[in-house]
């Protein structure tokens, strides 16, 4: 089984990734893709919450860097955990990027947070997650990181 993991360098797709990584059986998933999409028409930079080396001043190159640092971070919470990990930045659309990763790679499941940026504390299930949720190959999986869960913390 292959895995895609979304993330958009926020919290709370590091929490949905621990989540998906506490229910999941590891025996059972060959692969995990760690996906995280910069978009080059964002009015806002790829938000690296999670990532070590954020900077202050940001170009588009750097955006790539900070997408990766937030894929390797993500990638790191499965080191060990017996799935071959990798990681893949993409440029486009988030939700069509993920959905295009799910169908390159034949993926069999797609996990990822809802709410990770913009007006998630307004929106039930997050605009990225919902397109995902409606176009994917796959199953998606849409974990909603609560607080103060142990889980979400590692």
């Amino acid at each position: 089984m292959h895995v895609i993991v979304a993330t958009d360098g926020s919290q709370a797709s590091l929490a949905g990734a621990r989540q998906f990584k506490w229910i999941a059986d590891s025996r059972e998933i060959t692969d995990v893709t760690v996906v995280a999409v910069v978009s080059p028409y964002a009015a806002a930079p790829f938000a690296n919450e999670i990532g070590p080396g954020r900077r202050q001043s940001q170009t588009s190159l750097s955006f790539s860097e900070d997408a990766q640092l937030a894929a390797d971070t993500v990638a790191a919470e499965f080191d060990g955990w017996g799935p071959r990990i990798h990681t893949q930045v993409r440029s486009g659309s988030p939700a069509q990027e993920i959905i295009r990763a799910a169908e390159d790679l034949d993926a069999d499941l797609i996990a990822m947070a809802a709410g990770g940026r913009g007006l998630s504390r307004t929106i039930l299930l997050g605009s990225t997650a919902s397109r995902v949720q409606h176009s994917a190959p796959c199953p998606v999986l849409v974990c909603r990181p609560t607080s103060g869960s142990a889980r979400d913390h590692g």
